[in-house]
């Protein structure tokens, strides 16, 4: 696959050793027959290894077979999250560093997520595009803050803090996107 087909989440292989891409950074020069070039931010799987790779845009990564299971967040276990399968309810085990940031969208009974597995082993989780969250502390809104559209802090349930508009309340419920951290909208 080349390089700028490559999205987050893509387990790639690279000198023998296999990938998860978390992070990825564009950058195009500005002069005549610049190439654009990309960053890669990844992690060994297992392991979690931090390594940086800068490729150009045609250049080739190879995509690495993994299974993927759909499954739903069960409880926590110390650093662990446990999912369970939605088919056969075997559960997956994985670790918060393998998680990482990831950890901050999951909330109880959260479903629409896959495990993805190599050789029997769940190596990473991929979520929704987005989830709902419960808004924990938000300061009140302002008199006239309805023409303007100014945002506010807001810490979800999970400890997690995001900008909300100005008309969200304290216990109100709102759509997440987990792959920009932003408010998506109300939930009904």
């Amino acid at each position: 696959m080349k390089a700028y087909d490559t999205k987050k989440g893509n387990v790639v292989e690279h000198n023998g050793t296999v990938y998860q891409v978390r992070d990825i950074e564009r950058s195009s020069p500005q002069g005549r027959g610049g190439n654009v070039k990309f960053r890669f931010i990844m992690y060994s799987v297992p392991g979690g290894v931090k390594y940086d790779l800068s490729l150009g845009g045609d250049d080739e990564l190879k995509e690495v077979e993994l299974s993927r299971r759909q499954v739903t967040y069960s409880y926590r276990d110390g650093d662990a999250f446990v999912f369970l399968d939605d088919e056969d309810y075997s559960p997956y085990t994985l670790d918060a560093d393998v998680i990482g940031d990831a950890a901050g969208y999951i909330v109880d009974d959260l479903t629409g997520c896959f495990v993805q597995i190599i050789d029997d082993l769940p190596v990473a989780l991929q979520l929704p595009t987005s989830v709902v969250m419960e808004v924990i502390d938000t300061p009140p809104e302002l008199k006239g803050g309805t023409a303007t559209k100014r945002p506010k802090p807001a810490r979800l349930s999970t400890g997690i803090e995001i900008q909300v508009p100005e008309y969200i309340t304290n216990g109100e419920k709102v759509w997440v996107s987990t792959t920009t951290g932003e408010f998506a909208g109300r939930a009904d």
